[in-house]
């Protein structure tokens, strides 16, 4: 899979959970971006490496193709609210989809929150009365440790952690498999829920197969709840929702094990990345933090005294 590739998945994730995007909404986005990557292929290029003057001919064939006002419009909106997503990200210092760009001020980092900021979100969600904080605490202990995706936290079953297992085998898009850690905190917490899970089954539904099971119609907690429960829990935590997200936890389990040492390879099977290159905008990110943490705490850092 391409790099522009896994970038449109990435968007059209964020737009079904932080946006809640209806079904046809994702598809006619899809179906956009894809228009936009066919007519770049005929340029030699891609939605990743796109210039300026590539989106500006792909907008301007928009109106020479015959496509009804709507229609065009709608695909320029997509684009560049994919740019916007992309340069957000960190993926990109540029957006393509701007003709005149604003100064560029170094590369913009993806959201990731501190090992510190993460303790507090963790401790805010199980503040959480009784079961709900178990729960809540539960699934953000799993997304961090785990480096889940928030459609596969939401989609696990039952029976993958019923024996208290170190790794999960998780599923994850093109239904490929791998491997994804669970250390002893996350382990723990899943126990815990465990003891207080039956209180979320839907009434009559003993064989719920779900490992967060809801009363709602899909028997199953939705990516919207848990996106609204994470809201909160940063407000709890005195962390500006705007940062947190369900995927700002899979940054955060990415970074911080660069942080540590982790090898990038390694990082690139744990998050199921087809794509090394859709990994490496990690290192930008665990450079970044060290650098400033160099300059801001160690003592050959500092400024000399006058003499």
């Amino acid at each position: 899979m391409s790099k522009g590739a896994d970038w449109t998945e990435a968007f059209l994730e964020m737009m079904a959970v932080e946006r809640a995007a209806a079904h046809n909404t994702l598809a006619a986005y899809s179906r956009d971006l894809n228009d936009a990557s066919a007519f770049l292929a005929t340029r030699g290029s891609g939605l990743a490496e796109a210039s300026a003057e590539d989106i500006e001919a792909y907008f301007a064939a928009l109106g020479a193709r015959g496509l009804s006002p709507a229609t065009a419009a709608r695909r320029r909106a997509a684009v560049r609210q994919f740019y916007r997503f992309v340069l957000g990200e960190g993926w990109r210092s540029d957006d393509p989809s701007r003709r005149v760009e604003a100064p560029k001020k170094g590369r913009p980092l993806p959201k990731v929150l501190s090992r510190a900021e993460m303790n507090r979100l963790i401790a805010a969600a199980a503040a959480r009365d009784g079961a709900q904080g178990l729960r809540f605490g539960c699934m953000v202990e799993l997304a961090y440790a785990s480096g889940l995706r928030i459609s596969e936290l939401t989609a696990l079953p039952l029976a993958a952690l019923a024996r208290d297992p170190a790794y999960l085998i998780v599923k994850g898009k093109g239904g490929k498999e791998r491997l994804a850690p669970l250390n002893d905190t996350a382990r723990a917490a899943v126990r815990d829920y465990l003891t207080i899970r039956a209180r979320f089954l839907p009434k009559g539904d003993k064989t719920n197969p779900w490992l967060f099971p809801s009363r709602g119609k899909a028997g199953r907690l939705t990516p919207r709840r848990f996106a609204q429960v994470l809201d909160e829990a940063a407000a709890g935590a005195g962390i500006d929702p705007s940062r947190v997200s369900p995927h700002v936890l899979r940054h955060a389990f990415a970074t911080h094990l660069l942080e540590g040492g982790a090898d990038l390879r390694v990082v690139q099977k744990l998050l199921g990345h087809a794509d090394i290159a859709t990994t490496q905008i990690y290192t930008h990110v665990a450079s970044d933090r060290l650098r400033e943490v160099m300059q801001t705490k160690h003592p050959l850092a500092r400024k000399p005294r006058a003499g």
